[in-house]
């Protein structure tokens, strides 16, 4: 039940030659991967990972701790790690997903066979994040500014009611999260940034370079910090090259 709770499939493909967990961003769901099954050959097996808070697991308690996540993801992850898999992040997800990678390493378990990180900003950086100890307005005035939140939620008091604690919770595992100087993961690291971005440019994105001893890409795409159909179609191009 616990694998239940965390992994979405997406479309079973027991015969996939890989595995591909997707991290959604902050404030988001699984659902935002509902159509890669659709998007990625069958050779690869997307699984879409949902954190506590939302969706069907509104009713459970979002993490605060990126350490406490990270922990509790391995617990569940490590009985199907006889698979090879690879990470793709989003924002927040990028975050985690590096973040997860470290962890694997440090307790001797696979490590993915490649990581994919889009709209956020390199670790490196320490870069400051807005919003988690601000009040609730500075943090609809902080969605609004990044777009992609849909007019209606932030006109509706009891959808931004439900919201605002989930996404707080997730800036909090961010912003509570330090950088540790460690040795550079050795998996091969592709980054995606927005050109029109303005939190995560591709000059921000760059220095994800020293995250990996393995190898480095990015792709610079004509989107913001959320994709649009075309920065989406670019990922999974690069994302089916690399895996399929």
């Amino acid at each position: 039940m616990d694998a239940y709770r965390w992994f979405k499939g997406l479309g079973r493909r027991e015969d996939a030659d890989i595995r591909l967990l997707c991290f959604h961003y902050a404030g988001g769901s699984a659902s935002m991967f509902r159509d890669w099954a659709h998007l990625l050959p069958g050779s690869i097996e997307p699984v879409s990972v949902q954190l506590p808070g939302r969706a069907d697991r509104f009713l459970e308690t979002p993490h605060t701790s990126m350490t406490a996540l990270v922990d509790e993801l391995i617990e569940v992850l490590e009985p199907t790690l006889d698979k090879p898999f690879a990470c793709y992040g989003a924002s927040m997800g990028a975050r985690v997903s590096w973040a997860l990678a470290h962890s694997l390493g440090d307790r001797h378990l696979p490590l993915p066979r490649k990581l994919y990180v889009s709209s956020s900003t390199a670790p490196v950086l320490k870069e400051v994040v807005r919003g988690w100890n601000e009040d609730d307005d500075k943090l609809v005035a902080y969605m609004r500014e990044l777009g992609g939140t849909p007019p209606e939620v932030l006109g509706d008091d009891d959808l931004l009611t439900a919201l605002l604690p989930i996404l707080r919770a997730d800036l909090t595992v961010l912003g509570t999260h330090a950088y540790r100087t460690s040795s550079p993961l050795k998996v091969p690291l592709h980054a995606f940034a927005g050109r029109d971005d303005e939190e995560a440019s591709p000059d921000l994105m760059a220095q994800w370079c020293v995250e990996t001893s393995a190898g480095f890409g990015m792709d610079v795409i004509d989107t913001g910090h959320f994709l649009n159909d075309v920065g989406l179609q670019q990922v999974i191009d690069v994302i089916s090259s690399d895996l399929g």
